[in-house]
């Protein structure tokens, strides 16, 4: 009976299963999913296992949708931008650089946790990921080929281009914790090359377009 109440008790709570949600995101995003136990995402959660596997079956279950929502929100920035028709290759830079060194900087332990999952799980993380929306498709690609047929970009391969702009966005903030040791940076100061980067990634990555 008891049992029956809290399930009762449970259903009138709309905030329980967003709750669960953000105290699973905290955690798959720290840990990744082989490391991530449910009684950890109930215990980040403050509540106890029973009803966590009452909204959710499994563990599965709740990956999915926070990789799926963190994939998401990952992308879409930059889907927006390289289909924007109204900026040139060089603004597109700029914007990725901005958009995503804000983001991670908000949320800095994406880029471990893709990267992780792209190690262990490649063939299920690519599904997800539109890399032919992203590249092929994108009116970005029509850019960067009339680029190189006009002499203006001297590598014909938009991967290069890419691997070469999220590379000098995403490694940084992998690299962290060395990074900070080898300086002796302190988080405000880490916060402060990042930003600075906002302007010379742009720079670096024009340079390369240009190098033969």
């Amino acid at each position: 009976m008891k049992m029956i109440k809290n399930k009762v008790q449970a259903k009138v709570n709309p905030s329980a299963e967003e709750k669960i949600k953000e105290a699973a995101r905290t955690v798959f995003h720290k840990k990744g999913y082989a490391a991530t136990r449910t009684r950890d995402i109930a215990e980040e959660a403050g509540i106890n296992l029973a009803l966590l596997n009452y909204y959710y079956r499994s563990k599965e279950k709740l990956f999915e949708i926070i990789m799926a929502e963190t994939l998401s929100g990952f992308l879409q920035s930059m889907v927006v931008v390289l289909n924007d028709e109204k900026t040139t290759l060089e603004k597109k830079v700029q914007e990725i650089a901005s958009r995503y060194i804000d983001q991670i900087m908000e949320e800095p332990e994406i880029p471990t946790f893709i990267l992780t999952e792209i190690r262990n799980n490649p063939h299920a993380l690519l599904k997800r990921m539109p890399v032919e929306q992203i590249v092929t498709n994108s009116f970005f690609f029509k850019q960067h080929q009339k680029s190189v047929q006009d002499g203006k970009i001297t590598e014909p391969n938009p991967l290069h281009f890419l691997m070469n702009l999220i590379g000098l966005i995403i490694f940084p903030f992998v690299a962290k914790p060395l990074l900070m040791g080898a300086r002796n940076l302190d988080i405000s100061n880490f916060n402060r090359l990042m930003q600075e980067r906002k302007k010379l990634i742009p720079i670096w990555v024009k340079a390369m377009m240009k190098a033969k």
